[in-house]
């Protein structure tokens, strides 16, 4: 599978100058921060921040910057409040095909070579796959015993999707109701800690509405010794699998697609296992 990238966002509705303002409060009672904290992180007064804040001072777009920088504010909701104060967005949202991108694009192909024989895919922040290693598709294939089912239409394969539909892949995870409630939890919990951008509620909503699939999965379960990892076990097809996985992003990301591609390398939970992801990469 080659590397896409789904088309941006249209400029959020919000985005009138003067709505910087409630957009800063916002994010600094996200991050759990005072207005004396905040400006000690971004060196500028408290009096400049209540200002900024309640509208009778208007930021420069440095301002927008140092302080969305200082509360950690993602790039794409960086871009948001720049134009929430009348200014044209900093950071791209690039295809990951793009010429300039090729150097990134060659380290994630590294990475998914050299996982091989075990599965390893790109994903965006909404779980589209993006791109995956031979293992992966191999790994695919098998899961859905044929090719997987054609996305909605106007949509690419999307991996959480193919673990809430009833006809996809539900039915052949074995513990099926607490890997989906521990991805759904986990999804909505960086949904809103992001911002709870337009795009991303509308994903939760739409894969909330798979049958079966209660609003309580938004929260996760609280478990009293919870096991060290959680894995996955499949069974396809008479033949048990067990993986866990891990998700890596790329360090220092200046553009709004690098900073949300997650690369997730899949790894075989006991000796079956990799015996049966060995067995499937000799087939190719």
């Amino acid at each position: 599978m080659s590397l896409t990238s789904p088309s941006p966002a249209p400029p959020p509705d919000a985005a009138r100058p003067d709505l910087f303002g409630p957009m800063l409060r916002t994010w600094r009672r996200r991050r759990g921060a005072s207005q004396l904290a905040l400006a000690l992180q971004s060196g500028v007064s408290q009096r400049h921040v209540s200002f900024l804040e309640s509208g009778r001072a208007k930021p420069s777009r440095e301002m927008v910057v140092q302080l969305s920088t200082a509360l950690d504010v993602p790039l794409r909701q960086r871009n948001a409040m720049l134009l929430a104060a009348g200014f044209a967005p900093v950071y791209r949202e690039s295809n990951l095909a793009a010429p300039e991108l090729t150097p990134v694009r060659q380290a994630i192909d590294r990475i998914l070579r050299k996982h091989e024989p075990y599965p390893a895919l790109v994903v965006d922040r909404l779980w589209n796959l993006l791109q995956a290693n031979d293992a992966a598709q191999a790994f695919t294939l098998f899961l859905f015993e044929g090719p997987p089912p054609a996305p909605p239409p106007g949509k690419g394969p999307n991996l959480l999707r193919w673990l809430l539909d009833p006809k996809a892949l539900r039915a052949k995870i074995a513990n099926w109701e607490e890997v989906a409630r521990y991805l759904v939890s986990t999804t909505y919990a960086e949904t809103l800690a992001d911002g709870g951008e337009p795009q991303a509620l509308a994903f939760m909503a739409d894969i909330m509405a798979y049958p079966d699939v209660p609003a309580s999965f938004r929260k996760l379960r609280f478990e009293e010794r919870p096991a060290p990892v959680l894995t996955v076990d499949c069974l396809v097809g008479g033949k048990a699998l067990s993986v866990f996985t891990t998700i890596s992003t790329l360090g220092t990301p200046q553009d709004v697609t690098l900073q949300e591609v997650r690369i997730e390398c899949f790894f075989p939970a006991d000796e079956r296992s990799d015996a049966l992801f060995k067995s499937l990469a000799a087939r190719n």
